[in-house]
């Protein structure tokens, strides 16, 4: 099997385990923006916004550490414990520091309730729990095992979304039963703590699954490797910080600036961009440890550009699919046409997440290297831009300014990468081709949306068309990859 189709054939099955729980999860926004008025769906906006911020801080950075070292380190065993033992102690003191102070923190974070930040610190720290199982499956190469957690997860969650947004409403309003400490629930907070309910009880399902891994690990802690892997690790901790930032920080400025309303319609209809966030997360479970795996092979960099090729290919078929059936997407995901006005946003969002996923696949240079506060120094770069062009803007246009400083953040970041790793690890990507693609991604995707929106005819033979340049121009490398 060439390195090429075992990469494919590696994120495929990985992708499974991260494309299937979000694409439920994509499925609940309906039934979140129908149960839910776009100022309550703000708060859940809100919600998982601080926790994306917390996660970042929780983890900082030592999941990827911990595929860098346990493919250099010797000891593979010294690697888990000390990753896990780590991670342990600093949730455990996060837990207790901040139930402590949940009541002026949750002023301070503006929480409606200090329940949900309560909430929200018990399903962090669980999370940060699972982290380095997690990574231990993907890094021994058990796809079935992580995939079924994963999903497993998923399901206890969107199980728990359906009984407690529709079926309790509807039980109370026919006198069925219902367990009393629902019914408490139900009567004294809005119905969107359900939602937050529902993932914490995901979060421990999930965690006493994973026990038995868990408990497996030899609780050796190895200080000096400690050391090494915390200095890897706190730049990828402070580039994700800034990566939150980027992709949340618009979320909390609209709050702000123009209401709850509109920015409960921009999260709305910046999910219709997920499409292209389930895609980049598929590739980055069976990147990220085949990246590291491969990087002593021979052919190791001719590897990387063939791999970033047919990502940004993949990429933006993705974009003009998505573009050209845009309402549709709208209808079965949204529901409420309160939250169509903000469609705009989405073709802006989908490139976005592109460059994004481009700027991933560029940051093997400094991963491999060992220079990971580049990283760190590219993601504050890019938070910057969003906060700057988001205060300037907004007030001018609204939940758009939000969307293209995403865009321009995302595309500076890609753009820098890219120079500064032709410097420090040079890698032969084409291209020539990756701007031939993106350039008809976008023109594509523009003519569809603006001129030839609804009319399908024009959309799919724009759709067709881009399949028949990529077979004319990758005819050899597709057959080489699906050749028996």
């Amino acid at each position: 099997m060439s390195t090429l189709k075992r990469f494919l054939k590696d994120t495929i099955i990985y992708g499974i385990a991260a494309v299937l729980p979000r694409a439920i999860n994509i499925l609940l926004v309906k039934l979140h923006t129908n149960t839910l008025h776009s100022d309550k769906y703000a708060e859940n906006t809100l919600y998982f916004v601080y926790a994306a911020y917390f996660n970042a801080i929780l983890t900082y950075g030592m999941e990827t550490a911990f595929f860098r070292f346990f493919t250099k380190e010797k000891e593979k065993g010294k690697v888990v414990s000390t990753s896990f033992i780590s991670l342990f102690f600093t949730a455990i003191l996060f837990l207790f520091v901040s139930f402590y102070f949940s009541k002026e923190i949750s002023i301070f974070f503006g929480f409606a309730n200090e329940i949900y930040l309560q909430i929200l610190i018990l399903v962090t720290t669980f999370d940060t729990l699972m982290v380095i199982p997690f990574a231990y499956l993907r890094v021994t190469n058990r796809p079935i095992k992580f995939a079924t957690y994963k999903i497993i997860n998923i399901i206890i969650y969107a199980i728990f979304n359906l009984y407690f947004l529709l079926y309790v409403p509807y039980a109370v309003e026919n006198t069925l039963y219902i367990p009393q400490f629902i019914l408490y629930f139900y009567n004294t907070y809005p119905l969107v703590i359900f939602i937050f309910i529902a993932n914490l009880i995901a979060s421990i399902v999930t965690l006493l699954l994973l026990l038995p891994i868990i408990l497996k690990f030899e609780f050796k802690f190895d200080k000096q490797l400690f050391y090494k892997m915390l200095t890897y690790g706190l730049p990828i901790m402070f580039g994700s910080l800034a990566f939150v930032t980027n992709e949340n920080l618009d979320k909390l400025l609209l709050d702000k600036m123009i209401g709850k309303d509109q920015m409960g319609i921009y999260a709305a209809c910046y999910k219709l961009g997920v499409f292209m966030t389930l895609y980049i997360m598929a590739f980055r479970l069976g990147a990220e440890p085949f990246f590291f795996n491969h990087a002593k092979e021979k052919n190791a960099k001719e590897t990387y550009a063939k791999i970033l090729t047919w990502f940004t290919i993949v990429g933006a078929t993705f974009m003009i699919i998505i573009v050209a059936f845009i309402d549709q997407f709208a209808n079965l995901l949204l529901g409420k046409e309160e939250y169509f006005q903000a469609l705009a946003i989405v073709p802006i969002i989908l490139l976005a997440n592109l460059f994004l996923g481009i700027y991933n696949n560029l940051s093997v240079w400094y991963k491999l290297t060992d220079r990971t506060r580049y990283g760190m120094i590219f993601s504050i770069f890019g938070a910057l831009i969003t906060i700057v062009l988001n205060l300037i803007f907004i007030p001018k246009i609204g939940y758009m300014a939000s969307a293209w400083a995403t865009l321009i953040a995302y595309g500076f970041m890609m753009v820098i990468s890219y120079f500064y790793g032709k410097k420090y690890y040079a890698v032969p990507y084409s291209v020539e081709k990756i701007f031939l693609y993106l350039g008809l991604a976008i023109i594509m995707s523009a003519l569809s949306f603006i001129y030839f929106r609804g009319n399908y005819f024009i959309s799919v033979t724009l759709i067709l068309l881009f399949f028949g340049i990529i077979y004319f121009k990758e005819k050899n490398e597709l057959q080489n990859i699906f050749r028996k």
